[in-house]
């Protein structure tokens, strides 16, 4: 975990935790929303990393495709920050797309419904629970705030296999790269 990332969620924490802390620090939204419109920065340029021939790649054949990943991220973005309940509309992500131009823009529509929701809401909002419309088998019943740091930390296990795909192909992920 970075530096940033560590002390994003502790600041969060801490402000469910004690007090006038997210008053005298930090806004809970607006920790989750900085991190969220770094996170699609990150994922875009991560995402468009990979030559258009090789999104059907995959490093052993149980793995998803470099297309499925990006798709999936896209899918579980769309699927979360639902349970923020937002009143912007999801954008539909097409699981058989093909097309790069298609993959790479359901990804930064998913990206840009999390902003809408997350404007959407205030600290207040942030610790109130999670609409159950869209339980999450894995989660259960959570905050807000809890989704939107969840589906945070679902993307970046999903940048970790991406670096690894680029790598096997011989291409340094953006985020490595020394100018």
């Amino acid at each position: 975990m970075t530096k940033l990332r560590i002390a994003s969620v502790a600041g969060m924490l801490l402000s469910l935790i004690v007090p006038g802390y997210a008053a005298a620090q930090a806004s809970i939204r607006d920790g989750a929303l900085q991190d969220w419109t770094q996170l699609k920065d990150t994922m875009m340029k991560i995402s468009e990393a990979m030559p258009e021939d090789k999104f059907g790649y995959k490093a052993t054949p149980p793995e998803r495709t470099w297309a499925e990943q990006i798709l999936h991220v896209a899918e579980a973005n769309v699927n979360q920050i639902g349970r923020l309940g937002p009143k912007a509309m999801p954008p539909v992500v097409n699981m058989k797309a093909t097309s790069r131009t298609e993959i790479l823009k359901a990804l930064a529509d998913s990206f840009d419904y999390g902003t809408a929701a997350l404007n959407e809401q205030t600290d207040r909002t942030m610790v109130e629970a999670a609409t159950s419309t869209r339980f999450d088998r894995f989660m259960g019943p959570s905050v807000k705030a809890r989704v939107a740091y969840y589906v945070i930390g679902h993307t970046w296990d999903i940048y970790g296999q991406m670096v690894v795909y680029l790598r096997l192909n011989g291409i340094t992920p953006p985020a490595s790269q020394r100018f």
